[in-house]
């Protein structure tokens, strides 16, 4: 890499953090875990594991690629000679990312182009081929479901069910592609550009959507639901682990991007204040995003149940032969008891024809990933007013958050490799971005087939939690106790003017290792004690996804995954153990020749 080459100021560099730390985890994970782990109350855990685990290996990171000028993999080099497999370990992790996070960017390019018609494709069931009614797979899911299950992914019954590539999406892979490489074609030069718009414009659609948010009808009714805390979730482990786990994905550490980034900065950079503030307007955004997603929730959840109440309403009419303005939406739940109370054996008549709607059970409904991004969010959206407005407004900014990912995933590949001189020797920058774009898009092109989906859970999933962990525990394992706190207090202040404080000391070398071992544990345990692992598959004859077992060959892939990247610490470790060894014998048999000469 050449060292010439760094940011043009201090602000790129936060941007292309912010870009890269802010991405669909702030949209579709966070609300969701808000949801799950009591509201308002699910905050107190988050925040506090972002001041003893997210802050301190954020700035560690920064802090690493700042001082050694290099990528992951001669950072960590230089730092131990054994240790070079934590920066390859990372540059594994972050190709497997790499493979499956642009299929999203692919499915959001796909959404956007259907929604400039007159009326959104998923608001509606299709007509069957007969013109005698409603495609039945569509009537027995929901539209917003049969638009993403068969129209975008035409998915197959499970993992099984090989079939051929998907054009559509395998062209809205390839359109995805061309503009990640064509972000990073020059390098930070012209990653630096993107940036300003990648880190800046998500906030405006944000904005734009919290204000049409607030002012749908029922939204109310969803924000009061996330501020409203439920302090009895504190006493759930589970809901420490996640906050715990949400912190360290959500900042993306582990994967490399963030000592990419870092070693792009000029070599007195302050980056303790920035490691502070992109932590800050990371979680922020979080927060922020929530307050968007839980206005829509209640939206979608009154309309619900204001559909359900209306059901009823018609339902009473006509059985009990009424008048038409006797009841009404605000006192049909008062008539039902009414009608039970005076006429039971006609009101028994009703049987499972009489629905229950509870508002609050709506609300409780929780969703996270794509069925939040593309479809309860598709569902909402289809029943706006102008409805291809906030359909394109949304999916540009899906668009842009995982755009501004992918430019670290990417960027953590490509600067260890850029390092390397076999490399660096015979083939420039463009060649080389070419060459791993290419790479990825072959290789991505598995998951736009029938079956590809199942696969791409199974990436999800699988493919970086347990690696990263391990790679992260490693790492600050081995700033404070192999390169050592006070060699590392040193580098800082070489590069800052000061020394650590105790807040950094503390939370390095003692708070931060121990969470990371719990939370390591934590994993091993539950993935234990999980038995097989099993994926949704989407059954066509229900019209809704069934948990299913992974077959043998797809568990040994699990294992595969699971192993790959964290193989690569000791295999480098034991590969230059051996190099040195056979070194230092080589140079004993000559010294041995000489003094016999």
């Amino acid at each position: 890499m050449c060292l010439t080459r760094t940011w043009d100021n201090p602000m790129q560099f936060v941007l292309a953090c912010v870009s890269y730390a802010v991405g669909l985890g702030n949209v579709w994970r966070f609300p969701y875990l808000c949801q799950m782990h009591g509201g308002g109350g699910f905050l107190i855990p988050y925040l506090l594991m972002l001041v003893l685990l997210g802050v301190p290996l954020f700035y560690m990171e920064l802090a690493i690629g700042q001082k050694m000028r290099l990528g992951s993999i001669g950072a960590w080099r230089a730092i131990n000679p054994y240790l070079g497999g934590v920066g390859l370990a990372s540059v594994v992790t972050s190709m497997y990312l790499c493979l499956y996070y642009n299929v999203i960017n692919a499915w959001s390019f796909w959404y956007l182009f259907h929604s400039f018609q007159s009326v959104l494709p998923w608001a509606e069931c299709p007509v069957n081929s007969n013109l005698t009614g409603h495609v039945e797979e569509c009537e027995r899911a929901t539209p917003t479901q049969y638009f993403f299950y068969r129209e975008t992914l035409d998915i197959s019954g499970s993992i099984e069910e090989n079939g051929g590539i998907h054009m559509g999406q395998a062209l809205c892979l390839l359109l995805a592609w061309m503009i990640v490489y064509l972000f990073i074609v020059k390098g930070v030069k012209s990653t630096g550009k993107v940036v300003y718009f990648t880190a800046t414009f998500p906030y405006l659609v944000l904005i734009i959507y919290l204000i049409r948010g607030v002012t749908l009808h029922g939204a109310i009714n969803g924000v009061k639901y996330m501020f409203t805390p439920k302090m009895e979730q504190l006493a759930n482990p589970t809901t420490w682990i996640n906050a715990a786990t949400q912190i360290f994905f959500s900042l993306g550490l582990g994967f490399g991007s963030l000592i990419a980034f870092a070693s792009y900065n000029q070599y007195n950079n302050n980056f303790e204040k920035q490691a502070i503030v992109v932590s800050m307007v990371n979680s922020s955004t979080s927060i922020f995003a929530s307050i968007v997603t839980f206005s829509i929730y209640g939206f979608k959840a009154t309309f619900n149940y204001e559909s359900c109440l209306e059901r009823v309403r018609l339902l009473l009419l006509n059985t009990f032969d009424l008048a038409e303005d006797t009841i009404s939406l605000e006192n049909v739940i008062h008539w039902i008891a009414e009608l039970n109370r005076t006429h039971p054996e006609q009101f028994a008549s009703l049987g499972g024809r009489l629905e229950t709607c509870d508002l609050e059970a709506e609300l409780d409904t929780a969703v996270e990933g794509t069925g939040l991004a593309f479809i309860v969010y598709s569902e909402a959206i289809k029943n706006m007013p102008v409805s291809q407005l906030w359909s394109v407004l949304y999916f540009i900014m899906l668009l842009l958050l995982g755009m501004g990912s992918m430019l670290g995933n990417v960027i953590a590949v490509i600067t260890p490799l850029s390092d390397l001189k076999f490399i660096s020797r015979y083939m420039s920058t463009k060649t080389l971005n070419g060459l791993v774009c290419l790479f990825c898009l072959l290789l991505g092109l598995g998951f736009t087939t029938h079956s590809g989906n199942y696969w791409f859970t199974m990436f999800n999933d699988y493919g970086a939690t347990f690696s990263l962990l391990f790679i992260v525990l490693i790492e600050v394992i081995t700033v404070c106790y192999i390169y050592g706190i006070k060699r590392f207090e040193k580098d800082v202040e070489d590069m800052l003017g000061h020394r650590l404080n105790c807040y950094w000391k503390i939370m390095l070398a003692g708070v931060s290792p121990i969470l990371l071992i719990a939370l390591f544990i934590f994993y091993i345990v539950n993935y234990i004690q999980g038995g097989t692992p099993t994926y949704q598959a989407w059954n066509k004859e229900l019209g809704k996804s069934v948990v299913t077992e992974y077959p043998p060959y797809a568990q040994a892939f699990i294992g595969l995954l699971l192993a790959s990247s964290v193989c690569c610490i000791p295999l480098t470790a034991l590969y230059t153990y051996c190099k040195k060894r056979n070194l230092a014998s080589g140079k004993r048999e000559r010294t041995v020749s000489t003094v016999s000469a």
